[in-house]
């Protein structure tokens, strides 16, 4: 054995270890110790975590491509019969990817949160979360079966209920919470079904087993079709998807670093992570692959264009991460898995970058979170303005900043795949992500204008506004080191098109889809994709050219003062405007099913009728209790206490059975 591998084995028990460690410190003793000790061993055990990946990931980089993998087992967990489970961790190409990001992105938040959370008054509580947060997102990164990663899975859908409820005293946002807990069960639900039909076709749930099974034909296109449907139920409410995306709005009730943690930069993506991770058994679905790609596109689409005219400035956001999941979700529908792992990837960048950018507006608005009563704040709050300034570029798809790179590499994709059941799928999925790209466009466009120029700030408050100022170093370092790698991550992953005239197919500049080829390659090569260097540059030059149109019309109607036009658009057009602005009516619909539908009928119908009427008034009191009181009162009726009676009834039934016998 290398030593290459032997240093990744010894550092892999540790990197999901620092964090548990912290958060057993500060759960324990944090409120007995001081503020700055608290963070001290927060940041230092993300920290060391992140150092333990770089370590592992660069020593997983020294092995031959064919050999970037390496598995831990730490102890044999359970054995019932043939089934058994180990607890162990695996670093591949595809882990690492997700490594990098929760372990480095996730250190920034937390050092960002030090100056965000210096005035709560349960700062170790929130710290202890977080760590929380991490270990859990670090063991479904990190498992080598589908158990261990449903812990992590089930340990994030935890860690997200108790951050965004962490403000637990207001009712809405405890309600925000178990809104997300509630949400995830129904997914997680189809999750664990899914996984039962795992054993009993394949007798694992080891990833290597479950290929292994796709490989020999064990598991058929019928068993591979239900098992990926179900996990993919599990996956759109993780990843917060029609329709079960619901909860992730609601979810901004917590604070802004919980946003830019777990509802941009990790949490969200483990349904792309986990389709990702099981593209072999995903890919031999058309069924599947067609329904993922319809859904994030439409999901894509839907969240775009409520973002368009939401008002708070947290709430767009979070209408934009389900929006930029959608695009990852139609990516690996048509079998553009690497395409997807870099949105996953650039997202997290660009959108941590935007949603810390928000918190960091917010802190300077003394808690407002209404665009409306904002404006002027460039001059201001400079260091804020130009991080999510760069931001903003990358998320709109601009050339040359990395959002152009691996949306439209995403939108290629699906236009001239085959993978989909339907001929004509392919453009519909297209036009649905173009669309949703000028929207893009133009609702950040939008964000920014009202936020940092749009006139003088509009809050009627003067206190608020006397007190605007700068948030302090501890968040502005972070924001400029997160916007310097939004502008630039996506260059890793550079298409063909661009990376072949410079002959650097397999160079720096396409590093990414070449690193993870050991992961995908098989799965991607099964999918035809039509090769058109003039027809992919056509429909770069369309998207990027409206998307730049859209960004000038915000531009108009937004930068100098709100235009009056917004007001005539919102009056022309009001049944739409007022459908985007209620996000169509979704949450009602569901109060309408669960309330007035399902709840409604079980009190009714269940309760009133079933079970008061027919099983305790009419069997229970009725039948059985009534029976046996009938029963009881003939037999009563014998009971006379006169030897004689006795006697007589003993003689005349000897005498008719003796009958009985004879005849």
């Amino acid at each position: 054995m290398s030593n290459n591998k032997i240093m990744i084995m010894d550092l892999l028990p540790l990197i999901p270890l620092f964090p548990l460690i912290g958060m057993m410190i500060n759960g324990i003793l944090g409120k007995f110790l001081p503020k700055k000790l608290v963070h001290i061993i927060a940041i230092g055990a993300i920290t060391a975590s992140f150092i333990a990946v770089v370590v592992a990931v660069t020593n997983l980089a020294g092995l031959p491509a064919n050999d970037r993998s390496v598995t831990v087992e730490l102890f044999k967990w359970m054995t019932v019969g043939s089934f058994n489970v180990s607890f162990a961790f695996t670093l591949d190409v595809l882990s690492s990817i997700m490594l990098l990001v929760i372990t480095g992105i996730g250190g920034l938040i937390h050092v960002y949160s030090v100056g965000y959370m210096h005035g709560d008054k349960s700062y170790s509580r929130f710290f202890t979360y977080l760590n929380l947060f991490v270990f859990a997102m670090l063991l479904l990164v990190l498992g080598s079966n589908m158990l261990i990663m449903f812990i992590g899975w089930e340990g994030v859908g935890l860690a997200s209920y108790l951050l965004i409820g962490f403000w637990f005293e207001d009712s809405a946002n405890a309600a925000a919470g178990m809104k997300a807990f509630v949400t995830n069960r129904i997914g997680d639900f189809a999750f664990l079904i899914g996984m039962f039909i795992l054993i009993m076709f394949v007798g694992s749930l080891d990833f290597t087993a479950i290929q292994s099974g796709v490989d020999s034909g064990v598991i058929t296109v019928t068993v591979a079709t239900v098992v990926t449907m179900l996990f993919f139920v599990g996956a759109t409410g993780k990843s917060a998807q029609i329709p079960l995306y619901v909860w992730l709005p609601d979810a901004m009730a917590g604070p802004t670093p919980v946003s830019a943690l777990i509802h941009a930069a990790t949490m969200v993506t483990a349904g792309v992570y986990m389709i990702v991770r099981l593209n072999f058994l995903f890919v031999i679905s058309p069924a599947t692959m067609t329904t993922i790609a319809i859904v994030g596109a439409i999901t894509a689409f839907v969240a775009a264009s409520i973002a368009l005219v939401q008002n708070d400035i947290k709430k767009v956001l979070a209408y934009s991460t389900v929006s930029q999941l959608g695009y990852m979700f139609l990516a690996v529908g048509v079998g553009a898995f690497g395409a997807g792992m870099l949105h996953l990837v650039t997202h997290a960048f660009f959108k941590a970058t935007l949603f810390l950018g928000a918190g960091s507006v917010i802190h300077g608005m003394s808690g407002d979170q209404d665009m409306r009563n904002m404006g002027g704040l460039k001059k201001k709050m400079k260091k804020t303005h130009l991080t999510m300034w760069m931001a903003t570029f990358a998320i709109t798809g601009v050339l040359p900043f990395s959002g152009f790179i691996s949306k439209d590499e995403i939108l290629w994709k699906s236009f001239a795949s085959s993978n989909v059941m339907i001929s004509w799928l392919p453009y519909v999925l297209w036009g649905l992500g173009a669309l949703t790209a000028i929207m893009t466009s133009f609702y950040m466009w939008r964000l920014y204008y009202l936020t940092f120029h749009s006139g003088e700030t509009r809050h009627k408050d003067h206190h608020v506004v006397s007190h605007i100022h700068e948030s302090p170093k501890s968040m502005t370092f972070v924001l400029f080191i997160l916007a310097g790698f939004s502008i630039v991550i996506g260059w890793i992953g550079l298409p063909h098109l661009f990376t072949a005239p410079l002959k650097y197919g397999k160079g720096i500049l396409n590093s990414f889809h070449t690193w993870l080829e050991p992961v995908i390659k098989v799965s991607e090569s099964k999918i035809n994709v039509l090769h058109s260097t003039k027809l992919e540059l056509g429909l770069m030059a369309f998207t990027t050219i409206f998307v730049l149109a859209s960004w000038l019309f915000a531009r108009k109607w937004y930068k100098k003062e709100i235009s009056v036009n917004t007001k005539v658009f919102a009056a022309t057009l009001k049944p739409i405007y007022n459908l985007l602005l209620n996000k169509y009516y979704l949450d009602e619909l569901y109060y309408w099913l669960i309330d007035k539908l399902i709840l409604q009928f079980s009190h009714k119908i269940l309760w009133k009728t079933l079970d008061y009427v027919i099983i305790d008034n009419l069997i229970i009191n009725g039948l059985i209790a009534g029976g046996s009181k009938m029963a009881g009162f003939i037999i009563g009726l014998l009971q006379t206490g006169k030897v004689q009676l006795y006697a007589f009834v003993m003689v005349a039934t000897f005498f008719f059975i003796f009958l009985f016998m004879t005849l």
